[in-house]
């Protein structure tokens, strides 16, 4: 129940927190220790001169005669802060006791002393450090101790002002880390709330790229892309249930008048099959709408195409311009390749080949039969990252105030009354061209004819994105 209240949002804060205070901690602690490790051997080798320097002074006098187990010499010259030095005669059975017990220092110090040449030590307060050496044929050891007050009190100083730091530190921390995370995720909280806004009344809307943010610009490319399935999908369900009802009702309600009139009364063989060949008629025409119905609801840019082929774009027109031509001779169709470029595989798509080629000539077949088989114009280019195919009619174009309905299936000028059709070729084109990740576009004026333009995505442009760092 907790991991469900925490945000993501939450949980970076703590987690960038948690890193910040932990680098904190590390610093704040080398520092600390690597001062006391330095200030712990400079005073030792500031002890270690001034029992050398006793040394050299003891073993400078003329006379030392000591009587074992007594303190020959204890100075404080202020040397070092509270300095004391002294100078023992090592006793001849090496009992320290004594000694330890008038000097409070551990009689183990003394044993280190005779046996390692040298040691040091160090209580609460005091630094020792001893030397063993000879005079006469007699052992010694002499002692320098102070206090070391950069320790007790300037260190102490340091303690405190680093926990100070570090406190305003992880404090400071805690105020970047939350900043640090509401700007990480305000992007994505925008986004949220932009999603919120949609719905199936406002389908058009899409999310805005964010600048400087590559990852974030793929999920709204791959969501706004998503919407567009979706609302083209919704577009063409509406369309369909809007329009199915007038389109199949209208030869339904010529079979059953034709029926129910042949029915009415008796009538000669010859009238039953007029009757007849008007019912078959009828039912033709709904077979084909029934049909192009199917085939509008199948390529209603679900965002799932059964086979995936890399497709040469000009072969493919080459072949749609035959195909073109033996349906209908009158058929004049031109191709022109002045812009093809110079790399082959910029002609290249990947999608599916029979799709392509039933919008490519379902577009071209338009032209020629709404311009009344004069030339139609197919031009073909390409840039480095996508593929244009144009197709210009010299015909009767679109009226400017239809221009808005030319994708609603069925819908037809009103100027092709003199023209067959169902009305499907324009919008199945788009949905096909939608489900490659393309763009159809149409401009075109009434008596002055039309120009559609397709843009695809190739190959070649999508590799290089990919290769690019």
């Amino acid at each position: 129940m907790f991991n469900r209240v925490i945000t993501n949002q939450t949980k970076t804060m703590v987690l960038l927190m948690v890193v910040f205070t932990t680098v904190i901690l590390i610093f704040g602690a080398s520092v600390y220790f690597s001062i006391v490790n330095f200030s712990h051997q400079r005073f030792y080798e500031l002890l270690k001169i001034r029992t050398t320097t006793i040394v050299q002074i003891e073993k400078g006098k003329e006379h030392l005669d000591l009587p074992e187990n007594y303190i020959l010499n204890s100075r404080n010259d202020e040397e070092l802060p509270m300095e004391r030095d002294y100078v023992f005669a090592v006793p001849e059975d090496s009992n320290f006791k004594k000694i330890s017990h008038e000097v409070h220092i551990p009689d183990t110090f003394f044993k280190n002393i005779i046996k390692t040449g040298e040691a040091n030590f160090n209580d609460s307060e005091f630094y020792y450090i001893g030397q063993s050496f000879k005079y006469q044929n007699k052992d010694y050891i002499a002692i320098a101790s102070a206090k070391n007050h950069y320790v007790v009190h300037y260190l102490g100083f340091l303690k405190r002002t680093l926990i100070t730091c570090m406190i305003l530190s992880i404090f400071f921390s805690m105020i970047f880390s939350f900043y640090l995370s509401k700007t990480l995720f305000k992007p994505i909280l925008k986004i949220t709330g932009k999603v919120k806004e949609i719905s199936s009344e406002n389908l058009h809307l899409r999310l805005e790229p964010q600048p400087d943010n590559k990852e974030l610009n793929e999920l709204i490319e791959t969501f706004n892309t998503m919407l567009t399935r979706i609302e083209t999908s919704f577009e063409t369900q509406n369309h369909l249930i809007g329009n199915v009802s007038h389109e199949l009702r209208t030869p339904l309600t010529s079979i059953m008048g034709e029926a129910d009139v042949a029915l009415s009364i008796n009538r000669t063989a010859e009238e039953y099959k007029e009757t007849l060949e008007i019912i078959l008629d009828e039912a033709e025409k709904l077979d084909k709408k029934i049909k192009a119905l199917l085939l509008i609801a199948q390529t209603g840019f679900d965002g799932r195409i059964q086979k995936i082929d890399k497709v040469r774009i000009d072969q493919l027109l080459w072949d749609v311009i035959e195909t073109l031509r033996r349906i209908d001779s009158r058929n004049n169709i031109y191709l022109d390749i002045s812009m093809l470029p110079d790399n082959p595989k910029k002609l290249k798509v990947q999608g599916n080949e029979q799709l392509l080629h039933l919008a490519v000539a379902n577009i071209i077949n338009n032209g020629c039969k709404y311009s009344n088989h004069q030339q139609v114009k197919v031009s073909i280019g390409a840039t480095d990252t996508d593929l244009y195919i144009i197709i210009k009619d010299n015909g009767i174009g679109i009226p400017e105030s239809e221009m808005n309905k030319i994708y609603d299936p069925f819908f037809r000028a009103s100027n092709t009354r003199n023209y067959e059709g169902y009305g499907i070729g324009l919008p199945l084109a788009r949905n096909i061209v939608r489900m490659h990740n393309g763009e159809l576009l149409v401009s075109s004026h009434e008596n002055q004819g039309t120009t559609v333009q397709m843009r695809f995505p190739t190959i070649y442009g999508t590799q290089r994105e990919e290769n690019q760092p």
